[in-house]
C-alpha cells in the first residue's frame, strides 16, 4: 500500500489540516474513469468525511514529526512514514474500506458536485476550518485601557495582547477561543453518540484546542486553554507586584489568579476523561465521558457552583473564564489612590 494511493499531499505547517478541505481530494482519476457512476447518499458521504478528517490528522500529526530536526535521520523518516501508513491501514480496516474502496468514493465525491459539497461542508465542521474558497476575517477586539507603567504591561498582556499567543491577542481572549472550540467539538461529538469513532475523534480535537502538546493535531489555535489560564495567573501576580499597582489591583489579581488556576484544573479533569473516551472500546462508555466533557467544558467559561449557594464565584475550584474576566474588569474599573 503506497503513501500515494491512500495519502493527500499535506503541507507541514499547522494549517495543513485546513488547507486540506481545499485539496481534499485532489486525486488523479484516469485510474477511476471506468468506475460505476452510482451515487453516494448523503450519510454515506458523511461518513467518508468522518473517515478522512481522521486521516488527515494522522497525517498532519506525523508530518510535523518527519519536519523536527532530530527526526532527520533516513531510518527515522522511514519509521515516521511506516507509523503513518500503519495508523491510516487501521482507519480504514475499523471503518470497513479497503484501500480501493477509499479511492474510489475520494473519486466519485470530486466528480460529484452536490457531494463535494456535502463533504466539505462535513469535513469543515470536523476539523474546524472554513470551507473551501472562503476566509473567516475575525473583527479586530478593543483594545481595553490599562494603566500607565509597569502594572498597565501585565495587565495588558491579559486583556489585550500577548507576544507568544499565535494571534497576538491577550492570555484571556486566546483561552476563550480555545474555550469555545473545545465546547464546540464536545457537543459535536454529543450528536453522534453512538458512534465511537466519532466520540474519540471530537475526544481528540477537545485535547488539542485544551492541550496542544497533548494532542498536536486539531482545530485548536495551537496554544491551549491550560497554557493561556496559567500565564494569565502568572502575568496578573506581575501585575499586582509590579510598580503603581493599587491595594485593588492586589485584591482582585487574587480573584483573577485563582479563577484561572481552577481552569486549568478543569481542563486537566477533561483531558482525563477524553483520553477515557480514546481508549474506550464501547461506544456507550465513552459517550458517558464526554457528556462529563461537554458539561466541564461549559464550565472552563461559566465556572461551576460546587457548593450549590446559586453562584459561581472566584474562589476554587467554582471559577472559570467568567469569573476572571468579571474581576479583571473590577481592577481596572478601582479608582486611583
Amino acid at each position: 500500500m503506497s503513501r500515494h494511493s491512500i495519502f493527500l499531499p499535506m503541507p507541514t505547517a499547522r494549517h495543513s489540516l485546513i488547507a486540506a478541505v481545499a485539496t481534499a481530494l485532489a486525486f488523479p482519476v484516469a485510474a477511476l474513469a471506468q468506475s460505476p457512476a452510482s451515487k453516494l447518499t448523503p450519510d454515506e458521504i458523511r461518513s467518508f468525511a468522518a473517515v478522512h478528517a481522521a486521516i488527515l490528522i494522522v497525517q498532519d500529526s506525523v508530518d510535523k514529526e518527519l519536519t523536527l530536526q532530530k527526526n532527520k535521520k533516513d531510518e527515522t523518516q522511514l519509521e515516521l512514514r511506516e507509523k503513518m501508513r500503519t495508523q491510516v491501514a487501521a482507519i480504514l480496516k475499523k471503518n470497513s474500506l479497503s484501500d480501493s474502496a477509499y479511492r474510489r468514493r475520494r473519486f466519485m465525491i470530486s466528480t460529484d458536485g452536490s457531494a463535494r459539497k456535502t463533504f466539505d461542508s462535513t469535513l469543515a465542521v470536523l476539523i474546524g476550518g472554513p470551507l473551501p474558497g472562503t476566509v473567516r476575517v475575525a473583527a479586530a477586539a478593543p483594545i481595553v485601557a490599562v494603566p500607565a507603567g509597569p502594572v498597565g504591561v501585565h495587565i495588558g498582556h491579559v486583556v489585550n495582547s500577548f507576544g507568544d499567543t499565535p494571534d497576538k491577542s491577550g492570555l484571556l481572549p486566546m483561552a476563550i477561543a480555545e474555550q469555545k472550540i473545545a465546547a464546540q467539538h464536545a457537543a459535536l461529538a454529543m450528536r453522534n453518540p453512538t458512534n465511537l469513532s466519532m466520540l474519540q475523534l471530537h475526544a481528540g480535537h477537545v485535547i488539542n484546542a485544551l492541550d496542544p502538546t497533548v494532542v498536536t493535531a486539531g482545530p485548536g489555535k495551537q496554544y491551549g486553554v491550560k497554557r493561556a489560564a496559567t500565564g494569565i495567573a502568572a502575568h496578573i501576580e506581575l501585575a499586582a507586584k509590579a510598580e503603581g499597582a493599587t491595594p485593588a489591583h492586589l485584591t482582585h489579581s487574587k480573584h483573577v489568579a485563582t479563577a484561572a488556576r481552577s481552569t486549568v484544573a478543569r481542563a486537566d479533569q477533561i483531558i482525563a476523561l477524553a483520553q477515557q473516551v480514546q481508549m474506550a472500546t464501547d461506544a456507550a462508555v465513552a459517550a458517558q465521558f464526554m457528556s462529563q466533557i461537554a458539561q466541564l467544558c461549559d464550565q472552563l467559561m461559566t465556572g461551576a457552583d460546587t457548593n450549590n449557594d446559586g453562584r459561581m464565584n472566584w474562589d476554587a475550584p467554582e471559577g472559570g473564564l467568567a469569573q476572571v474576566q468579571e474581576h479583571v474588569t473590577l481592577m481596572l474599573a478601582a479608582p486611583k489612590p
